[in-house]
């Protein structure tokens, strides 16, 4: 909660018949022969050649620069990690000499989120979370999401859906200023919305078919598309197991079995499964320290507790919340339609906590609701309001320089609002020293295991998380029931 910007320029340039890869974060030029070429030592080669001017002949280019920023801001900024920099840059340059698309400029950024996402704009700009490099168990799995965003770029994907966007956009508007029948409004704006689903989805198929046959002509295995789909699906049951909503991949992305198939059948095209490169150990050497998870700028949640080392706060929900942590707000998702929002304004406007409250930012404000209170020694508010066929408990709790607000929304008939409300915001409070520094992020470690180890036993060496050895699984791209053999090298996740 609460969100700087390190991005890694692979550049794709021929020169003299070699394709030369840019790592602008180490000022390293980097082959896909894992040699270096100084360009200027190169005969006839130009004194110097300029990344932009180079991405400027792309007409493309300028869509993916207004909307790079806002994928930033949107989705936690960049993540720093030479290791994860070099692998990503060694990968990318053997794709781009077999891709086709050794005239085009491509910006790789790492994204400092725990989602498992990857996704293109025009013009060459390409993006993979931490979460997804997490997943992974090998270079070929993340050269085939690679391939994936790329056969997009040079499909023009980014610009047919950014048109399908703005005719949903507009469509939207019609659907608010003409139409006056609610549900009948609804069912309009589901219309548009799905119809532009699945326009992604055949373009994810498409992009899935382009991807592979790139993947096995720079020499990975063709099947580790389907290998990371199936870690995917994996990944998205373990989080459906803890009643966790998902913002990833598999929101517009077609089916995972079918997919999975899909990818097979272009694999199996291609050649026979394992005659192509995996490396599993450079990936995992890429990965051992990794962020795991939340950040310290957004706090960490630790089953039904949130902390937030950074501003030295803490409330936890009862058992049957589920707690999301994103970088505006904490959600929490309870029993009947309950949903908590748990955020953080500056102290700007003058009065106490009861002024705050009446000062114009809730709609439905019932007036003879607010009370003054106090929460753990600081002093607090709450009042109640309506909209619709919702009904609101809010509280506010006044600490340093900042209004601390628990929002509880619940159906206008639900019984318990107000007293699970106060339940939530009665366990806030100022962190001692020796809690915040006793809270640390999690991260990705690599472990060998030794005669006797087992997936419960190295799930059980994980902390911070829930449902371990579901999640070791999905981690590992194991089955359950899979075995561990001395000397298996494999990702488990602690502090």
């Amino acid at each position: 909660m609460f969100a700087d910007t390190t991005i890694i320029r692979l550049r794709a340039l021929r020169l003299l018949g070699f394709a030369v890869l840019t790592l602008s974060l180490t000022a390293c030029n980097i082959l896909s022969s894992v040699e270096k070429l100084d360009p200027e030592a190169a005969p006839n080669a130009p004194e110097k050649f300029s990344f932009d001017a180079f991405r400027a002949q792309d007409p493309q280019s300028s869509l993916g620069a207004a909307e790079h920023p806002k994928i930033l801001a949107s989705h936690g900024g960049s993540y720093s990690d030479p290791k994860l920099e070099s692998m990503l840059a060694l990968v990318t340059g053997r794709l781009v000499d077999q891709s086709g698309t050794s005239d085009r400029a491509f910006d790789i950024t790492i994204l400092d989120s725990p989602k498992v996402n990857a996704f293109a704009l025009p013009g060459g700009y390409l993006y993979v979370t931490r979460g997804l490099l997490a997943l992974s168990n090998d270079t070929a799995e993340v050269a085939a999401v690679l391939a994936h965003e790329m056969a997009h770029v040079s499909s023009n994907h980014g610009v047919e859906r950014s048109q399908q966007a703005k005719a949903v956009d507009i469509a939207d508007r019609v659907v608010n200023d003409v139409v006056t029948n609610t549900v009948a409004g609804k069912v309009a704006k589901a219309s548009t919305v799905r119809r532009l689903a699945v326009f992604s989805q055949k373009q994810e198929l498409q992009a899935d078919a382009v991807g592979i046959k790139v993947l096995a002509k720079a020499g990975f295995d063709a099947f580790a598309a389907a290998r990371f789909l199936k870690s995917m699906d994996r990944y998205q049951a373990w989080r459906s197991s803890l009643n966790a909503r998902t913002e990833d991949m598999s929101s517009t992305h077609p089916s995972t079995p079918r997919r999975v198939e899909l990818a097979r059948r272009h694999a199996r095209a291609t050649g026979p499964e394992g005659s192509g490169e995996r490396d599993h150990e450079r990936l995992l050497t890429a990965v051992d320290g990794m962020l795991f998870g939340d950040k310290a700028k957004e706090g960490y949640i630790r089953g039904n507790r949130f902390s937030h080392t950074k501003l030295g706060v803490t409330f936890s929900a009862p058992e049957n919340f589920e707690l999301t942590n994103r970088a505006d707000a904490v959600l929490a998702s309870g029993p009947g339609e309950m949903a908590l929002r748990f955020d953080a304004v500056p102290q700007t406007v003058s009065g106490n906590v009861e002024d705050y409250i009446r000062s114009g930012w809730v709609n439905g404000l019932q007036e003879q609701t607010v009370r003054q209170t106090e929460i753990n020694g600081q002093p607090a508010a709450t009042a109640r309001a309506e909209a619709g066929d919702w009904q609101f408990a809010i509280t506010v709790v006044e600490l340093d320089d900042r209004f601390y607000r628990f929002i509880l929304a619940a159906p206008r008939n639900a019984r318990d609002t107000v007293e699970t409300s106060d339940t939530i915001a009665g366990t806030f409070r100022k962190m001692t020293l020796s809690e915040r520094k006793a809270i640390k992020p999690l991260r990705i470690r690599v472990v060998k295991a030794v005669s006797g180890d087992s997936v419960a036993s190295m799930a059980a060496r994980m902390t911070g998380v829930a449902k371990k050895e579901n999640l070791f699984l999905a981690l590992n791209g194991l089955d359950v029931g899979a075995a561990l053999q001395p000397g298996d090298t494999v990702k488990i996740v602690t502090e």
